[in-house]
């Protein structure tokens, strides 16, 4: 466990590096680079006995948008690629699981898709893009849940990847509050907001606040030895809330609340009647700070943000479109697979058919509706391979009391944002871990009872 001072060291340096890449963006190129070369070390030196490797991913993945936000990326693709490549440089060092068929199979799924959409798509350098575009993704989650399938490690360890992954987050949304104006100049309408989101993809920055949330909200739950530290992590998530609300993107936050349920009623479910009682106490307390949250965020948004999650403009007048019109583009990934159900319309068509449709290049925002309409059946069977696989581990795997609430994240994140950053890759992967009761896990599982027992004793 981390002592007050080395927490509030780490919470202090990542919120440095927001005001830092504020003052000088030039320097999170610089930060993204780092990460890379001091992880690989990292990794090297210990030979990824310590699983330096996941540590290194998950800061990585937190991080990618906070990177893209601040131009801290050499390419569109750079932590997918850091991510995959840092990965397998641990399995290099410490192998894989030879079970891990299901992910084998899903990139074998995946080849017809790939056929077709060279046949669809002429020019070979645009193929080249628009592939790397839709299959990043999904090819990082292939690695990545190779890497983790029954991959053996404590409940302490899986908090450490929360960390990580948790800390590059608050340097985005130091900077932020940094980006962001006078909220009375931007606040004009109920429409996702580019100016309260770092002048980057709000739907994104709300996905990753939502993550982080959940993250430190787990921290709070279950790695708070001190009540300073309990109370940092609790400040941490509601202001993730607050900043999640006035980016106007509605699915990041929806998520991160869900997986946090998730977590409660699996944890309910699981403890006896006083640790019950408890749950009751926190989820009563959690219901009470997210009121106020809510309502001083009306208050400051002149009462808009309550008619963007009521899908209604500034006038108050009913939207037409319930998701922002993202049901048009499902609607046009339906129509191909409806013209070619069995081999789906090819990796890219989508982008075509839509430039054809609308003349304007969309990509797709729902990576469900894109695998069905450029993947056909074998599209279908892949996303139902990669749902049943995680629950049939599930059975086996009890102790792993987040692997709910990480496949609602990867799934619902799908349905909102595809696959455009690493997050639901890397987080679906984290449900195949294998949560490891080893002595130091059944003591650091005391310690946890020990604290929250004399917390609400006093």
């Amino acid at each position: 466990m981390y002592t007050n001072t080395q927490y509030n060291s780490l919470l202090v340096f990542h919120s440095g590096l927001g005001v830092l890449f504020f003052i000088f963006r030039p320097m999170a190129i610089v930060y993204g680079l780092l990460i890379l070369l001091i992880g690989v070390f990292w990794i090297f030196r210990n030979h990824n006995k310590n699983e330096e490797a996941l540590l290194v991913a998950a800061y990585f993945m937190g991080a990618e948008v906070f990177l893209r936000m601040t131009k801290g990326t050499l390419n569109y693709e750079f932590v997918k690629y850091s991510v995959m490549g840092v990965l397998l440089l641990g399995m290099y060092f410490k192998g894989f699981s030879k079970n891990a068929v299901p992910y084998l199979v899903f990139f074998i799924l995946l080849l017809p898709g790939i056929v077709m959409g060279m046949l669809t798509i002429n020019q070979e350098e645009r193929f080249r893009q628009i592939l790397m575009f839709n299959l990043s993704g999904p090819f990082c989650l292939i690695i990545a849940s190779i890497y983790c399938y029954n991959r053996k490690i404590t409940f302490k360890k899986l908090m450490d990847v929360l960390l990580f992954a948790g800390l590059p987050i608050i340097g985005c949304a130091t900077y932020l509050v940094l980006y962001t104006p006078d909220l009375k100049e931007v606040l004009v309408n109920t429409g996702s907001n580019f100016d309260t989101s770092g002048g980057f993809g709000p739907n994104q920055v709300a996905t990753i606040l939502g993550f982080g949330l959940f993250a430190f909200f787990a921290r709070a739950l279950f790695s708070s030895p001190t009540k300073w530290q309990l109370l940092i992590n609790l400040l941490i998530v509601c202001f993730f809330s607050y900043r999640a609300l006035l980016t106007f993107s509605r699915g990041g936050l929806l998520t991160g609340l869900f997986m946090v349920i998730l977590l409660l009623g699996i944890v309910f479910f699981k403890g006896n009647s006083n640790a019950k009682m408890k749950i009751v106490l926190s989820i009563g307390t959690l219901i009470s700070v997210f009121i106020i949250i809510w309502l001083y965020t009306v208050f400051l948004t002149g009462g808009l943000i309550e008619k963007r999650y009521a899908n209604q403009d500034a006038q108050g007048r009913e939207k037409a479109s319930m998701l922002s019109g993202r049901e048009e583009i499902a609607l046009t990934e339906i129509d191909l697979f409806l013209e070619s159900p069995y081999l789906g319309g090819g990796v890219g068509s989508g982008t075509v058919y839509r430039r054809q449709l609308f003349d304007a290049s969309i990509a797709s925002h729902n990576e469900v509706t894109r695998m069905i309409g450029e993947h056909g059946m074998f599209g279908i069977m892949g996303l139902l391979l990669l749902i049943a696989t995680p629950l049939f581990l599930f059975i086996d795997n009890r102790n792993h009391f987040f692997l709910l609430s990480f496949l609602a994240f990867w799934f619902l994140t799908l349905n909102h944002a595809a696959m455009r950053t690493a997050a639901p890759s890397f987080v679906y992967a984290l449900c195949l871990l294998k949560i490891q009761m080893d002595e130091n896990t059944v003591i650091y599982r005391k310690q946890i009872i020990e604290t929250w027992n004399k917390r609400f004793n006093n």
